[in-house]
């Protein structure tokens, strides 16, 4: 049987595609990269290319999605949202002591179930916009519940897009914030497994290829997303929002 890098080749051009899939929804949306990827390489991959796989192109295209519009643009995002940035790095911190004492399905149900009624109310026209004067306080709130949930399970992207849906982000700003946290935590998990071994040898260099396809699939999302107007793009980001939260069901019953 004819390998590449440790896997069949059938295999390895199964990940080609899924991984250009992931980054063209990132590159129109935003996010849910990780999602499509894991979802997928799960049922052909062996766990640690699933993992490893993800992990390289998700660095880079946060990287550049972060830094689209320019450093200083990213860093002004960082600042404005520096509650919620602050609430998630220090509370990851906190609840990964205690990732083994909490069951991880009751996690991801609590955050599946009300993240699917939040986005489906939106979708079905609910406004539950966040008034101005209460921001402050839902930023941080959010941020910590980010923080804690990423701490146990590894996800703590929807707490954001709730926030971000909620204050009426523009389009723009949306996917920039987005990227600025998601680095933090995508910078992390790749030191993180350089430590642990899942990203050495064959699995680093399979990583490493998996880039091209991300980077592809980006650039031609950013395409879709420069033509979507605010309406649409807030449309789309609740009906992935809606498929990460019933996904986030689907693991907690299985």
């Amino acid at each position: 049987m004819v390998e590449i890098l440790g896997l069949p080749i059938a295999s390895f051009l199964a990940a080609f595609a899924v991984t250009l899939a992931a980054g063209f929804v990132k590159g129109a949306i935003g996010f849910a990269m990780p999602l499509v990827m894991m979802s997928a390489f799960s049922s052909f991959l062996p766990p640690q290319y699933a993992l490893a796989g993800l992990i390289l192109p998700v660095l880079v295209t946060n990287i550049h999605q972060m830094l689209r519009d320019g450093l200083g643009e990213a860093w002004n995002s960082a600042w404005k949202f520096r509650r919620f940035i602050i609430g998630t790095v220090l509370f990851i911190g906190v609840s990964a002591q205690f990732a083994e004492r909490i069951p991880q399905a009751a996690f991801l149900l609590l955050l599946g179930l009300p993240i699917t009624i939040f986005a489906g109310l939106q979708l079905a026209g609910r406004k539950l916009a966040l008034r101005l004067e209460h921001q402050g306080r839902a930023e941080w709130f959010l941020g910590i519940v980010g923080g804690l949930y990423g701490g146990v399970s590894g996800i703590w992207g929807p707490p954001l897009l709730v926030y971000l849906l909620s204050i009426g982000t523009p389009k723009t700003e949306n996917v920039r914030v987005q990227g600025v946290i998601f680095f933090i935590g995508s910078a992390v998990l790749f030191i993180a497994h350089l430590q642990t071994g899942i990203l050495q040898g064959d699995t680093l260099k399979f990583s490493g290829a998996l880039i091209l396809p991300a980077a592809i699939g980006m650039f031609a999302g950013y395409r879709l997303q420069d033509s979507l107007d605010q309406n649409r793009f807030r449309w789309w980001t609740q009906v992935l929002l809606i498929i990460t939260g019933l996904n986030l069901i689907r693991q907690a019953v299985m």
